[in-house]
């Protein structure tokens, strides 16, 4: 059925914006998987959900985001008021869920440093005896270069007098063995592991808050249009 040409101008522009829709939603898959997979080696330093939930939830959005395009685009294509309504209503559902993660991305990393400081007292105890939590502050002391929480002290502190290995890098190996590391060491790691696992965090938090809510806004834009759109087509249908 043939429309207004103010309204077929909003017809191509939905159907562009669903182009834009599959490509924000490959974005928003590749920023979910990019988190899931960055995060995923110090998760169980910290007991705050969203770290885990918010990189999967951005996952599941992504993929439906494909699945509503499809809606978008033959619904306007052709002119159909019920593809167009349901496509409304899905995109209505991702933008809610996609400012949801934008607005914790931004509001969850203030409460993010007392989590992992008590989760890093709770945990450095248990190095010599838990291989689970050995592993984890391995590879936290050898990506981010760091030693202790706050610093080497920490772990004679916790009555552990021997340096782990992953306080140093590049330690001289002799007949297989790797040297000790000590805070004489070439290759010490003197800072502590907090500061930088807050940061790290934080980027990750800033970069889900940043995607969520500037997709949900263009996303927006994109629920305006097809509303237009399915009111012109049922405005069409009522006066034949």
């Amino acid at each position: 059925m043939a429309i207004g040409a103010g309204m077929s101008c909003v017809k191509y522009l939905l159907f562009c914006f669903n182009l834009l829709f599959a490509i924000t939603g490959l974005i928003i898959l590749i920023v979910g998987i990019k988190s899931e997979i960055n995060s995923s080696p110090y998760i169980n330093l910290t007991d705050e959900n969203f770290y885990t939930s918010g990189p999967i939830v951005l996952i599941i959005v992504g993929v439906i985001v494909f699945i509503v395009a499809f809606f978008g685009c033959c619904g306007a294509v052709k002119e159909n008021h019920c593809m167009i309504v349901t496509f409304s209503v899905f995109l209505l559902i991702i933008f809610v869920a996609e400012l949801a993660v934008g607005i914790a991305g931004y509001m969850r990393h203030q409460d993010l440093e007392n989590s992992i400081v008590e989760h890093l007292n709770k945990t450095i105890k248990e190095y010599p005896t838990n291989k689970d939590v050995a592993k984890t502050f391995d590879i936290v002391q050898t990506d981010l270069q760091c030693c202790g929480i706050y610093g080497p002290g920490d772990w004679a502190a916790n009555n552990i007098t021997t340096l782990p290995s992953t306080c140093c890098s590049g330690q001289e190996i002799t007949s297989g063995v790797a040297a000790p590391c000590t805070e004489t060491s070439e290759h010490f790691h003197k800072d502590g592991c907090l500061n930088k696992l807050v940061a790290y965090f934080k980027d990750i938090a800033m970069v889900l808050g940043g995607v969520g809510i500037g997709v949900a806004i263009v996303q927006l834009l994109g629920v305006i249009f097809a509303c237009c759109l399915a009111r012109s087509i049922r405005s069409q249908y009522e006066t034949v």
